[in-house]
C-alpha cells in the first residue's frame, strides 16, 4: 500500500501538483508507516516558527519589494552605467553588477529578470548588442547575487542547517564577486570584438548619478558594516532595512505612496514568503521522521562503499545538486536536500559552511538547466522566446560558471580565507 501511494505522489508531482503538498503527503504517509501520530509534523512546525532568524526571510523581502517599486534598478542602472558604460562591454558589466545587486536584496531570481530585464533589453537593442549575448546575459544574471549578503537563500541554509548565518555571509562574499569578475571578464572580450560603442565617460553623468541614488548605495554598506562588524544579528540587520526602504521610498524619494502602493507591495510579499515558509514547514517535518528512519546513515552506508575521499565526494555531491537544481527551485531544494547530505559531508570531514556555498552555487546554476531552469521559463515569457533558444544563450556563461563552481569546490581558501 505505501509503494501505491508513493507511486501516487511521484505521478501527481510530475503533472503539477504544488511541492508542499507532495511534502505534507509524504510526511503523513512516513508518519503513518513508522506508528506515529501526525501531530509531530505539528511540533516540526512550531519549531520553525521559534527560530530566532526566520522573521529576517520576511523582512528582507518586503524591504526588496519595496526598493523594486520605488525606482531602485533605474536609479542603480543609471548609476552603474556612469561608472562603468565607458568601457567596452560596459553595459554588459552594468547588467551584471546591477542583477547580482538586486538579487541579493529580493531573494528571487524571477523579480530580477522581470524587473531588470524589461529594462535593460531595449538598451542592448539600442546598443546594437547580439541578440543570443544580450538574450543569456539577461537569463543568466537573475541568479547572480544568490550568495552575497542579504541573500534569503543562504538566510534559509543556516535555518535548515544550523551553520551560523554570519559565517555563511562571509563566506559567500569572495565567491560572489569573483563570479561577477569572471562574467564580466568574459564580457568585456566578447563584446570588444563587435566594435561596440561604448559612451564616453562624465564626470558630472557620475556625480549626479551618485546623487539620485544615494540612498540605495548607502543599505548595503549599512549591512556589511553592522552585520560583519558586529553591531547587529541578521534579524535586526533585516527589521532596519526594511524601515530603511520604507522610509527612503516613501518619504525621502517619495516614489512609494502608502495608501496605493503598500498594499500590493504586502501581497507581492506574502506570496513570496508564504511559498518558502510552507514548503519549509512541511518538509522539516517530513525530513526529520526520514532522518529518525536512519534514512542518511544508510545512504552513507552506501556511499562510503564506493566513495574513498573527499574529493570524490565532492565530484559526486556536485553532480548529484546540479540535477537537483535542474528539477528543484532553490527554496524547495534547501529544505529538502540540506538535512540528507549533512551527514554526509561531516563523515567526509567537509567544513559546513564550505558546504552551503557549494550547495548555493549549485543550485545558483541549477537556475539555468533544464527541464525545470526557472530562470529559462521567466525569460522565455518575459521576452517571448523559446526555452531551447535561451539555453543556447545560457551555454557561454552555463561554462564560466562551472568553472567557478569547480573552483570553489576545491579552493576552500575562497570560502574559509576568513577562518
Amino acid at each position: 500500500m505505501i509503494v501505491i501511494f508513493l507511486c501516487i505522489l511521484i505521478v501527481i508531482a510530475a503533472i503539477g501538483m504544488p511541492l508542499f503538498v507532495i511534502l505534507g503527503a509524504g510526511g503523513l504517509l512516513s508518519a503513518h508507516s513508522a506508528d506515529l501520530d501526525a501531530s509531530v509534523l505539528l511540533i516540526e512546525m512550531y519549531r520553525l516558527a521559534s527560530q530566532p532568524n526566520l522573521v529576517a526571510i520576511p523582512l528582507f523581502t518586503f524591504a526588496g519589494m519595496v526598493m523594486a517599486e520605488g525606482g531602485s534598478p533605474q536609479r542603480l542602472i543609471k548609476l552603474f552605467d556612469a561608472l562603468l558604460g565607458w568601457m567596452p562591454g560596459g553595459l554588459a558589466i552594468v547588467t551584471i553588477v546591477s542583477c547580482a545587486f538586486f538579487t541579493a536584496f529580493t531573494g528571487a531570481s524571477g523579480v530580477t529578470i522581470i524587473a531588470l530585464g524589461g529594462l535593460l533589453y531595449p538598451l542592448f537593442q539600442k546598443a546594437k548588442y547580439q541578440e543570443q549575448f544580450t538574450l543569456g546575459l539577461l537569463t543568466s544574471g537573475g541568479s547572480l547575487g544568490l550568495l552575497l549578503p542579504p541573500s534569503l537563500a543562504i538566510i534559509l541554509f543556516g535555518i535548515v542547517s544550523g551553520v551560523s548565518i554570519d559565517d555563511l555571509f562571509i563566506a559567500g562574499v569572495i565567491p560572489g564577486l569573483l563570479l561577477l569578475v569572471m562574467l564580466s571578464v568574459y564580457s568585456h572580450v566578447a563584446v570588444k570584438k563587435w566594435h561596440v560603442m561604448p559612451h564616453t565617460f562624465s564626470v558630472k553623468k557620475v556625480v549626479d548619478a551618485i546623487k539620485c541614488a544615494l540612498w540605495d548605495i548607502l543599505l548595503p554598506v549599512f549591512i556589511v558594516t553592522g552585520i560583519f562588524g558586529g553591531f547587529l544579528t541578521v534579524t535586526e540587520a533585516a527589521a532596519l532595512t526594511a524601515i530603511y526602504a520604507l522610509v527612503v521610498e516613501t518619504i525621502l524619494c517619495k516614489k512609494v505612496d502608502i495608501i496605493k502602493d503598500l498594499t500590493k507591495i504586502l501581497v507581492d510579499t506574502s506570496k513570496l514568503v508564504g511559498s518558502i515558509l510552507i514548503i519549509l514547514g512541511v518538509a522539516m517535518g517530513l525530513t526529520n521522521l526520514l532522518i529518525d528512519s536512519q534514512l542518511p546513515m544508510r545512504v552513507l552506508q552506501m556511499v562510503e562503499s564506493h566513495i574513498s575521499s573527499p574529493l570524490q565526494f565532492l565530484l559526486l555531491l556536485n553532480v548529484f545538486l546540479l540535477i537537483v537544481g535542474a528539477m528543484m527551485d532553490i527554496f524547495s531544494a534547501i529544505v529538502v536536500v540540506v538535512p540528507l547530505i549533512m551527514p554526509l559531508a561531516l563523515r567526509y570531514q567537509i567544513d559546513p559552511v564550505h558546504l552551503g556555498i557549494i550547495f548555493l552555487a549549485n543550485l545558483e546554476i541549477g537556475y539555468m538547466t533544464p527541464p525545470v531552469g526557472l530562470n529559462l521559463f521567466i525569460a522565455s515569457q518575459r521576452f517571448g522566446k523559446s526555452i531551447l533558444s535561451l539555453f543556447r544563450a545560457t551555454l557561454p556563461f552555463l561554462i564560466i560558471m562551472l568553472m567557478w563552481l569547480l573552483l570553489l569546490t576545491y579552493l576552500p581558501i575562497l570560502t574559509l580565507w576568513w577562518q
